[in-house]
């Protein structure tokens, strides 16, 4: 009798461990391979590659300060989306606006567990990266003028309470999803996101001290070119990557993003050419960083003839932003996260709805490959995510301000430079 008891309790354990087996047996090596070097790319993209796109474009009393918050969010939502970021964007719908706590703490995720062809952790640190430089791109609009203290409440609460129900309506089953929106890598959900929130914030906080009264200079181009070219080089983790498998649609999602990518650079440097008579490094990164931007949204969905004029368009659109429109408007959105992310971001969004094409992806057609309807529907999906973005922004805007004690530093901080105000440091040390 107690050798059938021990046969019994031998099958039951080995009936309970099958899902895990099942679950296993879906498992790629070779997918498993590539998102893992796309995350370790798409991290790159935050603490380096940003930090120094940034930092190289802030003026040099506030060099540290810009690599300083950018350092901060990418801790700050590394810890953030393991918490209860990644349960509020991918846990079960309530009502298609947000997942609920299904994974607080990542509660039921094993190293078996599976999602597609990849273990679950690795699809949730994949995810984490894109929500920490989603909230790093905010800092753009803010250089200069902000509280180091309040930028770390804002980013935990902005995290929470905008980028994870966006996420959620987009990739996490949410309505957007059901609605039929096409973004294949994050042109809602990082860049207009991102874009929209950097320009309220940078409206709430006011002008930098001086601004169009005093020349206020990049304190390294080289440093910005570097920066460039690291986030160039990150976002084929970023876009090719998010096919979430070693395949024909990461690869075409490859080659778009690097041709949309130089399309942007040289576009904006022949616009600035035409215009102000000097092609500037800094106007070809920044273009670079546009085409970047611009294809995201569309990377898996369109074809390589899309992919130039998507770049081209996104080069021109990015120069008018950030050198006539934001003069002629007058905000003071110091180093153009809304001109580049915001602005390239609505134009990929747009174009995915009218260059998606069903050869790359199945099922998914724009208004070229006859299906109008899909462009009305990318244009819901801007205008949704621009507006809940905005309001929801000057309430966390509202929120941190209580908490804090006001948002911007105070005036003599400010011409100081925060790098010694608040940090006690300097970027260069330059004294014999």
């Amino acid at each position: 009798m107690k050798y059938v008891s021990f046969f019994t309790a031998i099958v039951a354990s080995l009936c309970m461990s099958t899902p895990s087996f099942a679950a296993e047996s879906l498992l790629d090596t070779g997918d498993t391979a590539w998102i893992l070097i796309s995350t370790a790319l798409v991290m790159m993209m935050t603490p380096a590659g940003l930090a120094l796109f940034y930092g190289g474009m802030s003026r040099y009393k506030n060099l540290l300060n810009t690599f300083a918050m950018t350092f901060a969010a990418y801790c700050i939502i590394s810890v953030v989306w393991v918490c209860w970021g990644y349960s509020l964007a991918f846990g079960t719908s309530h009502g298609g606006l947000v997942g609920g706590f299904d994974f607080l703490f990542l509660k039921g995720i094993t190293i078996h567990s599976v999602t597609g062809t990849i273990p679950e952790l690795l699809f949730v640190v994949f995810q984490m990266t894109f929500a920490c430089i989603t909230v790093a791109l905010i800092i753009g609009s803010i250089v200069d003028r902000m509280k180091f203290s309040s930028w770390i409440v804002f980013s935990v609460i902005w995290a929470t309470f905008v980028y994870t129900p966006v996420a959620h309506w987009v990739w996490g089953g949410g309505w957007l999803a059901k609605l039929g929106a096409l973004d294949y890598a994050g042109g809602n959900v990082v860049h207009i996101n991102a874009g929209v929130a950097g320009l309220v914030l940078a409206l709430v906080l006011g002008k930098r001290n001086g601004f169009r009264k005093e020349a206020m200079f990049p304190s390294s181009v080289t440093l910005t070119a570097l920066g460039a070219a690291l986030l160039w080089f990150g976002w084929f983790g970023f876009n090719a990557g998010s096919a979430l498998e070693a395949n024909g649609v990461s690869v075409s999602a490859f080659l778009v993003t690097n041709t949309s990518a130089a399309m942007g650079g040289l576009a904006w440097m022949l616009a600035e050419w035409f215009h102000s008579k000097k092609p500037t490094l800094l106007g070809i990164a920044s273009g670079a960083v546009a085409g970047l931007v611009a294809i995201t949204p569309a990377a898996g969905f369109v074809t390589l003839k899309a992919s130039l004029i998507i770049g081209l368009v996104s080069g021109g659109i990015g120069f008018f932003s950030v050198a006539i429109l934001k003069h002629k408007v007058g905000y003071d959105d110091s180093l153009d996260a809304f001109g580049v992310h915001g602005v390239c971001g609505i134009w990929g969004a747009l174009a995915t709805g009218i260059f998606a094409n069903p050869q790359i992806t199945e099922g998914a057609a724009g208004l070229l490959c006859g299906n109008p309807k899909q462009l009305w529907i990318q244009f819901v999906s801007i205008v949704a995510t621009a507006a809940f973005t905005a309001v929801a922004t000057l309430l966390v805007v509202w929120v941190t301000s209580l908490l804090t004690g006001g948002l911007r530093v105070n005036l003599e901080d400010e011409v100081s430079g925060l790098d010694s105000t608040v940090h006690g440091e300097r970027a260069f040390d330059l004294e014999p």
